[in-house]
């Protein structure tokens, strides 16, 4: 799911950031920053990967890095760094200087910063905003079955451990947007929110609102973008064919009008669902709203398969996908644009 870029003011020298002006259309490291790009992280793979989305051929390219196990991914095009969530060592874990990983011939990635260990367990999504990082703690056994939302500050040589958030449901996918995050609540059709997240104190914290969504089984991914909501729905964790894309258009004004703990409806839905469309457990989505294409990280179909959709413009259809790949366990998912 897209975030929203760090701030400039984070392109600290001492690391070798790299800040690019909005009308600079390369970064000293030769990657540009106008190029569309797919990137991918794994739970089984021990890489990630990365497509150049305007190539004559698109093809995926992988980089080893020092988890086999991660989940949220994110780009920083100002940092040129790659943050995934290691659910290996159970921290966040920065890659960086990916362009020039991108014009060598090398198929490995260097860590160049983390987070401390052990501030969470389980995790599955990052979402950023500003120089904030949101990690998703998901409960299990080995973190005493709690849920946590843990917030980070980027800093120059890592990450500042700033509030953790205790909450009440089982988590999954996060997307920030203007301080509010949204998040989807795991084993159910409901979506909630905390707003002005970063101003509000540690500790137990209950969502302003949540809302369900019709003809929608179990929420996972989440990408909002420019008041549309895009939210997959993995159905039945086992079945590999009940799985579904739901799009919800005007989404603020959708939201605002339906009531706390109320049903936003198939009337104001798009759906894509189906034997067609392949989908069985949609993990995360990212959502090309100027090329109007939707890409899943699909974890149950033959191991992973990174699939993409045109926007769906009925309200229900069963759709092929415009492309789909093998990757092997893929969890996460983010479109840079």
């Amino acid at each position: 799911m897209k975030k929203n870029l760090f701030m400039a003011t984070l392109a600290f020298s001492a690391i070798g950031f790299v800040s690019c002006s909005s009308d600079d259309n390369s970064n000293n490291n030769g990657s540009d920053n106008d190029e569309s790009a797919l990137f991918t992280s794994s739970n089984t793979s021990g890489s990630i990967s990365y497509t150049d989305l305007k190539a004559t051929s698109p093809t995926a390219r992988s980089f080893s890095i020092g988890s086999t196990d991660s989940d949220g991914i994110y780009y920083n095009d100002d940092t040129d760094e790659v943050i995934i969530a290691s659910r290996t060592n159970n921290r966040l874990e920065v890659y960086g200087n990916f362009g020039n990983a991108l014009t060598g011939s090398g198929t490995s990635l260097t860590m160049t910063a983390s987070s401390a260990t052990g501030d969470f367990n389980n995790a599955r999504e990052i979402s950023v905003d500003g120089n904030r990082v949101v990690v998703v703690q998901d409960q299990n056994d080995a973190n005493g079955l709690v849920n946590k939302l843990i917030v980070y500050q980027r800093t120059a040589t890592g990450f500042t451990l700033e509030k953790t958030f205790i909450i009440p449901f089982k988590l999954w996918g996060i997307d920030i947007e203007d301080g509010n995050l949204y998040a989807v609540e795991d084993l159910s059709n409901r979506l909630a929110v905390f707003t002005n997240i970063f101003s509000k104190p540690s500790g137990a914290l209950v969502p302003d609102k949540k809302v369900a969504i019709e003809g929608l089984v179990r929420t996972h991914g989440i990408h909002h973008e420019d008041n549309t909501m895009v939210l997959t729905d993995v159905g039945s964790a086992t079945s590999d064919i009940d799985g579904g894309i739901v799009v919800i258009e005007n989404f603020s004004s959708v939201f605002s009008s339906t009531a706390n703990n109320g049903t936003i409806a198939l009337a104001n839905q798009k759906r894509i669902y189906g034997p067609n469309s392949t989908l069985g457990n949609p993990v995360d989505v990212a959502f090309d709203e100027d090329n109007n294409k939707i890409y899943i990280a699909e974890r149950l179909n033959q191991g992973g398969r990174v699939l993409s959709f045109a926007y769906p413009t009925s309200a229900q259809s069963d759709a092929t996908p415009l492309t789909a790949r093998i990757e092997p366990g893929v969890t996460g998912i983010y479109l840079r644009d």
